[in-house]
């Protein structure tokens, strides 16, 4: 069951309504009681699954799992190769070296 918000026209009140979808549109304000209620439009909330069985990694295929597989072997030697080209760049790097002021 949804929860929605409802805001009065005529005393600004606002509030939130646990209620069935099936339920009629809320029209009388609890605070002033004149019929002026509106029932507001809200950004809603995501659904929480509970209980055992909920995991993304149930709902994989075969078929996806089969292409992680094939997939991994390429995607490890592009990281190494990235990898050894940063090592390259601190190696020339920590190579340059200032004269100290001792040598003077």
């Amino acid at each position: 069951m949804p929860t929605y918000d409802y805001r009065c026209k005529a005393c600004e009140h606002a509030f939130e309504e646990f209620q069935m979808m099936s339920d009629p549109v809320l029209r009388k304000c609890p605070e002033c009681g004149k019929l002026k209620l509106e029932r507001l439009i809200g950004t809603g909330a995501g659904f929480l699954f509970k209980g055992s069985g909920y995991y993304v990694t149930d709902y994989r295929s075969k078929g996806y799992e089969d292409a992680k597989k094939a997939d991994a072997p390429s995607s490890d030697s592009s990281k190494s190769s990235s990898s050894d080209a940063k090592s390259t760049k601190s190696d020339s790097s920590s190579s340059k070296k200032k004269p100290s002021k001792s040598d003077d």
